[in-house]
């Protein structure tokens, strides 16, 4: 039977490290997904557009799921990244330790195109999942991500995937 690894994609804290409302929304879904067996694999480092905090973002997501009740033998190593290519080539290093599994990518609802474009490349080997949480932002806030992405998706399209 193959073993389920659930990956949390890093987003916005802040500078004391509190989790911001996107943050939260995927790890509630985590929290809410998670069964016994399953694996967990929270992404993120530092970056001035999500983390200048001194703990690293997965650092501050395992807590949150410990808090949570996910149990510590459920994690795996962090993948220490500054953005989503990153993402996923750390995670990728992480995973290859590992043998029949399939894998869920948690990220949020406005970001989901631009990861399944960028996971489906690098991690191709692998049976994958990918969950949209809502974000329940505001629509200007929502508009200007779906923008942002929108680029990026269009950056790599153009330019073609650097890792």
């Amino acid at each position: 039977m193959k073993k389920e690894v659930l990956i949390i994609l890093g987003s916005p804290n802040s500078p004391s490290g509190k989790l911001s409302g996107i943050s939260q929304s995927r790890l509630n879904y985590c929290v809410n997904h998670y069964q016994p067996g399953h694996l967990i694999l929270c992404t993120g480092g530092w970056g001035a557009h999500f983390n200048t905090s001194e703990h690293a973002h997965a650092s501050l997501a395992k807590q949150y799921f410990i808090e949570n009740g996910i149990p510590e033998v459920a994690f795996l190593d962090f993948a220490l990244s500054g953005n989503t290519v990153e993402d996923a080539v750390k995670a990728k290093e992480i995973l290859s330790k590992l043998e029949n599994i399939d894998l869920t990518i948690i990220t949020s609802d406005y970001h989901i195109n631009r990861v399944k474009l960028i996971f489906n490349e690098i991690l191709k080997n692998y049976s994958m999942d990918f969950i949209g949480v809502e974000s329940n932002l505001d629509k200007d806030v929502y508009d200007a991500l779906v923008q942002h992405e929108t680029k990026a998706i269009n950056a790599i399209l153009e330019n073609g995937l650097y890792y």
